[in-house]
């Protein structure tokens, strides 16, 4: 979900601080103000969740020096100046040192928000691409998404961590919307050559010439290197393999089999073959597929998940409600059957779609996740009901599972309030909490 952003405004004249900050509030946007740069480099540090708009003139520490502090601390960080009348040579100064851009007294305020978008839009991809470096340096963290309580859903993460410490390539199959690709970052992640040069290729819909070009060179622009080049010695990842041209498949299987054993770079390809009853084995030809699946990891459908469908859509639902800012929907004993009932031929992908329509129409107070469900595709029937029948018994336990869990977060690991609400004896709720796997010190 997209991570907050925050503006920090920096005057020492009080009317100019709140001025701006009411204005910014108005057009949507979660403000700080400090008197000091000295006040604001308390709070303002590497990562900070958004951008700084400083005046220039201050007493003590001045706009530049405060400028030169944050540009050590984070280059990337967007900060926007404010100058004076006849203080341009000084802005221009300012942009030099690393600032995002300038605001000359009087300012138009339009021209401030405007500013303000584009720079908090530019922070939130940084930060986004810092988290996901970070993520592929550091393998329990991006295991933590995995999430699921199944069995499929653990044998898949024990086969994650098998398969990244071994060498060999690895093909990836499943259904659409499986996350075949955060399974791609997870096996790099956790395997030998975490750290190392991670390049992601899409191959569907591209000119087979430039495609050729871009995988493995030679390039026009001396300056940049074919995708095996950059990927040397980590891992690559070729999305939609089976839309690799047969000439192109020739090509990279000569690569691969140039590289020796153990392969210098790790391929791992994702197939998503759409067509029904077609096999990414029939989409390849022979040899490269099997020299691709010397490891072979399919995902699980969403439907056959079991209870993760329910914890998987509250916890969703949890993380819009809060970026929406309202309460995540009541999922009621009826709802939670047919969540566990529905085909979900988009899988994690159209859960998550559910979830963030659910929580949009619970905000306006009207609609049902049972009306999301029979609309979500035209085939009303197929919507809500799946072949694949499940006991009775599991729709109770993922039912009551999502329940505690609900209040649970809801008392925020107040064992006496969930006791309260359910009306449960100290002894059951804590069976039911083991049973199912919930830890108190979860929801502290």
């Amino acid at each position: 979900m997209a991570q907050a952003m925050k503006i920090a405004i920096v005057d020492d004249e009080q009317d100019m601080r709140q001025s701006i900050s009411q204005w910014l509030a108005l057009s949507g946007f979660d403000t700080e103000t400090y008197p000091s740069a000295e006040e604001a480099l308390k709070t303002v540090g590497t990562d900070y969740p958004g951008v700084v708009i400083s005046d220039i003139r201050m007493p003590g520490m001045d706009g530049m020096a405060f400028l030169k502090k944050l540009m050590s601390v984070d280059s990337a960080l967007p900060v926007i100046m404010i100058t004076g009348h006849g203080d341009v040579p000084m802005a221009v100064e300012a942009m030099r040192v690393g600032a995002y851009d300038f605001l000359e007294k009087p300012f138009n305020p339009d021209r401030m928000t405007e500013l303000a978008k584009k720079a908090t839009q530019s922070r939130r991809m940084t930060l986004d691409a810092r988290a996901l470096r970070r993520e592929l340096g550091d393998g329990s963290t991006i295991m933590k998404k995995l999430i699921g309580a199944s069995p499929v859903m653990e044998r898949l993460r024990e086969d994650i961590l098998d398969i990244g410490q071994a060498d060999g390539h690895v093909l990836i199959d499943g259904e659409t919307g499986t996350g075949k690709t955060l399974v791609a970052h997870a096996l790099h992640a956790v395997g030998a050559k975490a750290g190392r040069k991670f390049v992601v290729v899409r191959l569907a819909g591209q000119d087979e010439e430039e495609l050729a070009t871009k995988l493995f060179g030679p390039m026009d622009d001396g300056g940049q290197q074919p995708y095996v080049e950059q990927a040397r010695g980590g891992t690559l990842v070729l999305e939609d393999i089976e839309s690799l041209p047969i000439g192109l498949q020739a090509k990279l299987l000569a690569w691969i089999n140039d590289q020796g054993n153990p392969p210098e770079t790790r391929v791992v390809a994702v197939c998503n073959v759409q067509e029904a009853g077609k096999t990414c084995e029939e989409a390849l030809r022979p040899d490269l597929f099997y020299r691709l699946a010397q490891m072979k990891i399919t995902l699980p459908p969403l439907r056959q998940r079991g209870e993760d469908i329910l914890m998987l859509f509250t916890g969703f639902a949890d993380q819009f409600a809060e970026e929406y800012g309202c309460a995540a929907p009541t999922v009621t004993a009826q709802e939670a059957a047919q969540l566990l009932q529905a085909p979900w031929p988009g899988n994690i992908r159209q859960l998550i779609n559910i979830a963030e329509r659910a929580v949009l129409q619970s905000r306006r107070g009207s609609g049902t996740i049972s009306s999301l469900l029979m609309n979500d595709h035209d085939d009303v029937q197929a919507t809500t009901i799946t072949t694949e029948g499940k006991p009775l018994k599991e729709y109770v336990e993922a039912f009551e599972r999502m329940l505690i869990d609900n209040t649970m977060r809801r008392h925020k690991g107040s064992i006496v309030g969930v006791m309260e609400e359910l009306c449960l004896p100290r002894r059951t709720l804590n069976e039911k909490m083991a049973k199912y796997g919930l830890q108190r010190s979860d929801y502290l």
